[in-house]
């Protein structure tokens, strides 16, 4: 019986470890991610994107699929996903921000026009700190391999003495090719 027992939990056990690493991206709210950011600070990784973009949603089917951008993005950031379109009010760093209809017929959300600086591209994402203060806005569509070392370079806090391209040299890639 212990042995049966024993088995079952193995088989479950595994079960939910490969559950888990199917999972992806634990993607938060802005105001979740400030929450949890008061209990155990961590730098925000802010995708900002729009429903009508393909790469955006290529993006979404592919890189943040992989298990090693979904472990970094679950582990050393808080990761969230922002509609650039969004029409709710949303709260961040003690201001409201609201959507803003464009005079060509599109708006977009006062707190996507902030984060990417004016700069709205699509996908584009914004590196916070944990202060929640920005420390860059990429642009563009990544692959996991591309986006990987950006990542790291943030999360490990090499950007504080290490220039991007020296740190590009000596990065070394978790991702099986």
């Amino acid at each position: 019986m212990k042995k049966i027992v024993f088995i079952l939990g193995m088989v479950l056990g595994t079960g939910l470890w490969v559950f888990s690493q199917e999972e992806g991206v634990k993607w938060l709210t802005i105001e979740q991610a400030q929450e949890l950011n008061k209990k155990e600070p961590r730098k925000f990784f802010i995708d900002v994107y729009t429903d009508w973009c393909g790469w955006c949603k290529k993006m979404d089917q592919t890189t943040y699929k992989n298990p090693v951008i979904a472990k970094i993005l679950n582990t050393k950031y808080y990761p969230v996903k922002f509609n650039a379109e969004s029409k709710e009010p949303v709260e961040f760093a003690g201001h409201t921000f609201t959507y803003q209809q464009g005079t060509g017929g599109r708006g977009a959300h006062q707190l996507a026009i902030a984060l990417l600086q004016g700069k709205l591209a699509f996908p584009s994402v914004a590196y916070l700190d944990e202060k929640m203060q920005l420390l860059t806005v990429v642009p563009g569509y990544f692959t996991a391999e591309g986006l990987e070392p950006i990542l790291q370079y943030f999360a490990t806090d090499a950007y504080k003495t290490t220039s991007w391209q020296d740190y590009q040299k000596s990065f070394v890639s978790e991702i099986k090719k």
